[in-house]
């Protein structure tokens, strides 16, 4: 059955506003012919119409606003210097990858990239975060998503009729950001670009707001209580009918405001959800403030029964306290999770021409050169020119201990420079910085809802309904007993249980989860980690950039073919390997820039290829494994030995040219996080694609006993389907591109910090320090997460049964109720921040 409309026949059926002209602007919606004011409306409605989402007329509890005729060109919003700070830009491959491991953000701009290997058509996908105008209600969030989700080319969208923020990702290759925006102007939500000021000024918004309607529940609480006592008195000893009236009417009205303004969001939230057919906390809260309220203005104004205005008033002013208290809770939480924002300096010394010149952020560039003195914050991410210094990157990374930095190395934006002056050259600034990057992640992994808490928001609302069917009982009980006794303690029943608590029992918890394991050096992106980690039983290392620094440089060289001098060799890999993010492309880095390299390719697992000129002749060369050419080759010793070939790949014939060995250092942090993991009965395997020489001294170092070597990325993807098949959870940590296909496909996955940018947006959680003892903490800390939260929900259910009785029984009044329901839900809180 359809809703009553909310306006006059003579109002517009969008807006509510009069209509001038009858007949003139009509729509015909379900089946019945609806007028409207002007054509703006009448465009709105039919797009509505058109999409088959003419329902939300029926779930909107406000009317809309009417929509801007002249509406401005978002045409400006398609370039990239504009769309920087609320658009971040992913790259995705047609691997066979499923959809859901995507990151929301990408750790970069990849936008002029290509990675992966030949035959991986590129898929060009960003997210924007915007700021809605007109979002009156809940049915504006399903109307906003599910418009946008018929869009071409829209893949996701994720919208909060709190904050008004929506989330968008979308193909460009299919769509642009003007078109998107214009999509939502054209059902009169008008977009802007979002930013953390904006944000956060909002925040303060609805803070201000709230100590504004507790304010007044305090002060009518306060004066409602002392005119009680007058009636209380006059009860025992006798007043004057005169008296009890002026009394009567003197709490009616100062009592109004505290239901009509201070208890707003209540009764307002309980109404829109029980029009959608949800049944929230708000639902009982709200029945005991309004019925409580009618029942006496019923006695105030026929002068007969009994009137509950201080129960009301003080009912109210405790359920606001508790939740002010809570909203302050998370708010400084919060505020800690995205501190990082604030340790960026309002001042950048910029050197031009020798000179120093002091500018604001605002003003650096890539590619200017940055001084940063002793004490100072590093303005942007960069590279060290000159100067050596250490630099602390708590904040940061977890990492506690002060990293020494020196001409080569890198920086990032917001950490302290601690002693000597340095120089760095900007490669990334405001929104493209690390520091940001991190911040737009924790955003969206807190609006990540795991399973935990939708289970307990699935049981707070059948409680709610329960509650309900409780109180019909008690009340029916009670009116056949006691009649006077029946509203009364009806009214304690639905205080007091109220699921306030329950509701609060997991989301506290996990935020104050997620904000420590950020502090360790362990960022969150998916919802499940926390949960998932829990269950881990098997535990997978890649080997080279996790376990070891990723960093390998040549030891060795074997020459096969005397033509080639060891300059030359080493000259051709380095530019064959330019093209690549590989690690061991690293290894290669100081021979660049003697040839380059034309027609490069990729061969994930196997390695790279690419046409030099040399001396006038252009040939064919690979550098990787001899697998992959048909050569039946074995390296000179043990080592992670390449051999570099001539007109090799594709089965061709090849010419071995040289081996080349190359060794890379084991992370000190590897030692302990086995023993560690091992200790918490976690198997610890390595998988790697290197020589099983050097895969099997490193797992005897390591103590690990189930290892394989030599494995492409296909093979790692059916080791851990296979492990997942006996039963094992699988916790994936690696950092190259081989690593994307295994990363999806564990059960939850860690990508390190220094890993290459598709891997990360694959993985479900980012190692910011590359410490590998962070694992085992944070598990032990998913542990204590999950401790916590049973807890909460059993103190919480624990409350709601006991108190339900005693309430039922008339033992507990409504202010008392009111009392215990705001302690269950600030000691929920409290326990959350344990963690």
């Amino acid at each position: 059955m359809n809703n009553p409309p909310l306006h006059q026949p003579t109002d517009c059926y969008h807006c509510g506003l009069p209509v001038d002209k009858a007949g003139e602007f009509v729509l015909t919606l379900q089946q019945q012919a609806r007028e409207f004011c002007c054509p703006g409306c009448l465009a709105v409605a039919t797009i509505i119409n058109d999409d088959g989402l003419e329902q939300f007329y029926q779930f909107r509890s406000q009317l809309n606003r009417r929509p801007k005729q002249q509406r401005e060109s978002f045409a400006l919003y398609d370039r990239d210097d504009v769309q920087r700070g609320f658009v971040t830009h992913h790259q995705t491959t047609s691997h066979d990858v499923p959809a859901a491991h995507g990151a929301i953000f990408d750790s970069v701009n990849t936008e002029n990239r290509s990675e992966g290997g030949a035959g991986n058509s590129l898929k060009r996908e960003s997210t924007a975060c915007l700021l809605l105008d007109d979002i009156t209600c809940a049915a504006c969030v399903w109307l906003i998503e599910q418009h946008l989700k018929s869009t071409a080319g829209v893949i996701s969208v994720r919208v909060s009729a709190d904050t008004h923020q929506c989330a968008v990702r979308w193909n460009r290759q299919q769509a642009s950001l003007s078109q998107l925006m214009m999509s939502l102007e054209d059902i009169g939500y008008r977009p802007h670009p979002f930013s953390e000021d904006k944000h956060e000024e909002q925040q303060q918004r609805y803070q201000r707001m709230a100590l504004m309607r507790l304010s007044v529940a305090a002060f009518g609480m306060m004066q409602v209580g002392m005119v009680a006592i007058g009636l209380y008195a006059g009860a025992l000893q006798g007043i004057d009918d005169q008296w009890l009236t002026l009394l009567r009417w003197v709490s009616l009205v100062v009592a109004t405001p505290v239901v009509l303004f201070s208890a707003q969001p209540f009764w307002l939230t309980a109404y829109k959800n029980v029009l959608r057919g949800q049944l929230t906390m708000e639902v009982p809260v709200s029945l005991a403030i309004v019925l409580a309220y009618i029942a006496s203005v019923w006695a105030t104004v026929m002068g007969t029964g009994e009137v509950y205005f201080d129960s009301v008033s003080m009912f109210t002013f405790f359920l606001l306290w508790g939740r002010y208290l809570e909203m302050r809770t998370r708010y400084k939480n919060r505020r800690q999770t995205h501190a990082t924002t604030r340790l960026l300096p309002l001042i950048a010394r910029r050197m031009v021409d020798n000179h120093i010149e002091e500018v604001v952020l605002a003003d650096l560039s890539i590619g200017d050169y940055v001084q940063i003195a002793a004490g100072n914050s590093v303005p942007c991410d960069g590279e060290v020119l000159e100067g050596a210094s250490t630099v602390n990157e708590s904040l940061i990374t977890g990492e506690a201990d002060p990293v020494r930095k020196q001409a080569g190395d890198q920086v990032i934006a917001g950490t302290v420079n601690m002693d000597g002056t340095l120089v760095i050259l900007a490669t990334a600034t405001q929104q493209d910085t690390r520091l940001s990057t991190i911040e737009r992640l924790t955003t969206f992994a807190e609006q990540d809802k795991p399973k935990a808490q939708e289970l307990a928001n699935t049981v707070s609302r059948y409680f709610v309904a329960a509650v309900l069917l409780v109180s019909i009982a008690v009340y029916t009980f009670w009116h056949f007993h006691q009649p006077e006794m029946a509203f009364w303690i009806t009214l304690s029943v639905l205080v007091v249980t109220c699921p306030c608590a329950l509701s609060l029992a997991t989301p506290t918890v996990l935020t104050a989860t997620i904000s420590r394991m950020r502090a360790n050096g362990l960022l969150v992106l998916k919802g499940h980690v926390i949960e998932t980690l829990t269950q881990v039983t098997r535990t997978v290392f890649d080997k080279t950039g996790t376990l070891t620094y990723g960093k390998p440089r040549v030891i060795d060289i074997n020459i096969l073919d005397g033509s080639y001098t060891q300059e030359q060799i080493l000259s051709v890999a380095a530019a064959i390997e330019s093209g690549s993010s590989h690690p061991i492309a690293h290894a290669f880095i100081d021979y660049e820039n003697h040839y380059r390299v034309e027609n490069h390719v990729l061969h994930t697992g196997f390695g790279v290829e690419g046409s030099v000129n040399i001396n006038g002749e252009t040939r064919r060369y690979f550098l990787g494994k001899p697998t992959f050419l048909h050569i039946n080759m074995s390296p000179p010793a043990e080592g992670q030995w390449l051999l570099l070939s001539r007109n090799g790949g594709n089965g061709g014939e090849s010419a071995p040219i040289a081996w080349i060995c190359l060794a890379d250092e084991l992370r000190p942090s590897a030692q302990g996080a086995v023993s560690e993991l091992q200790k918490n009965h976690v198997v610890v395997d390595i998988l790697s694609g290197d020589h099983v020489s050097v895969v099997r001294s490193m797992a005897n170092t390591l103590g690990v006993s189930s290892y394989q070597a030599g494995v492409v990325p296909e093979e790692k993807l059916a080791y851990i389907r296979q492990q997942q098949a006996n039963n094992d959870t699988v916790l994936m940590v690696g950092d190259g591109i081989n690593d994307v296909p295994v990363l999806a496909g564990a059960d939850v996955s860690i990508a390190m910090d220094s890993a290459s940018d598709f891997a990360r947006t694959h993985a479900d959680a980012i190692l910011l320090n590359n410490d590998l003892r962070v694992l085992a903490k944070s598990i032990a800390l998913a542990y204590r997460c999950k401790k916590i939260m049973r807890q909460n929900i059993t103190w919480a259910l624990a409350y709601n049964v006991t108190a339900l009785p005693l309430a039922a029984a008339g033992f507990i009044p409504p202010y008392l109720a009111a009392i215990g329901m705001s302690l269950s839900s600030l000691i929920v809180v409290v326990n959350a921040l344990r963690v």
